[in-house]
């Protein structure tokens, strides 16, 4: 589904990541983890098009991701949940839903779309007038998923989606991650929560100082060694 080709990139002269491959199957849920710094956003800045790599590329089912534009990439079904949240404080949680609902494919099913976020995410269907910003933090990502959901991804890219978040939160936020892969949607998860970002991902990948170091399946990851002293003080 998805697949980045020896993927040079960074903001300057002096490259963030360095010669990144990484599969995502069609219907998996890929964990991308690593320290701070490590170029893991990066590498998503790439996959959407926020970012043009210095060399190597980006496919989604064969067609070439670096040579669109991020609206066209929006369009093909991959749609990035940012670090961070980033959304319309002054505008109603329904309003900053809707807006993720505007892309090519996504604009005749919003209804639709709409009842899935909700079924998702019930606390947000009672708080739809409000504005976002007053919202919690973990109510926020919600409403940030949500938002991405709206968009009828064929991937999506979430960016620490448990960044802030109480322990309660971060369970919240990941079971519904859990019934998202178990709806078949694939997923490119960043994650510092190393743990259980691999409990829930078919495979992931170690990023460290811009370049992949390990790469297995999930319970291999949680299972070797250096990710164990390294990530979960084992």
């Amino acid at each position: 589904m998805l697949n980045v080709d020896n993927a040079t990139a960074g903001y300057g002269i002096i490259p963030v990541i360095r010669e990144v491959c990484l599969d995502v199957g069609k219907g998996e849920t890929v964990a991308l983890v690593g320290g701070n710094g490590a170029g893991k956003s990066t590498l998503l800045k790439v996959i959407s098009g926020l970012i043009k790599p210095k060399r190597g590329r980006a496919f989604l089912e064969e067609v070439e991701l670096t040579a669109l534009s991020p609206h066209q990439i929006v369009d093909r079904g991959v749609i990035q949940v940012p670090e961070g949240r980033k959304l319309f404080p002054r505008m109603s949680v329904l309003e900053n839903l809707l807006l993720g609902g505007r892309n090519i494919r996504a604009r005749q099913n919003i209804a639709s779309s709409l009842e899935k976020v909700y079924a998702l995410f019930p606390i947000l269907k009672g708080k739809e007038k409000r504005a976002a910003g007053t919202l919690s933090g973990g109510e926020q990502q919600m409403v940030a998923i949500g938002r991405g959901l709206m968009a009828m991804p064929k991937v999506i890219l979430l960016d620490e989606p448990s960044l802030g978040l109480s322990p309660l939160l971060v369970g919240t936020i990941f079971t519904a991650l859990s019934q998202l892969k178990q709806q078949g949607l694939t997923i490119l998860l960043v994650e510092q929560n190393v743990r259980l970002s691999l409990r829930i991902a078919e495979k992931g990948y170690v990023l460290e100082n811009g370049r992949i170091d390990l790469k297995g399946s999930g319970k291999s990851l949680l299972d070797s060694g250096q990710v164990k002293a390294s990530y979960l003080g084992i």
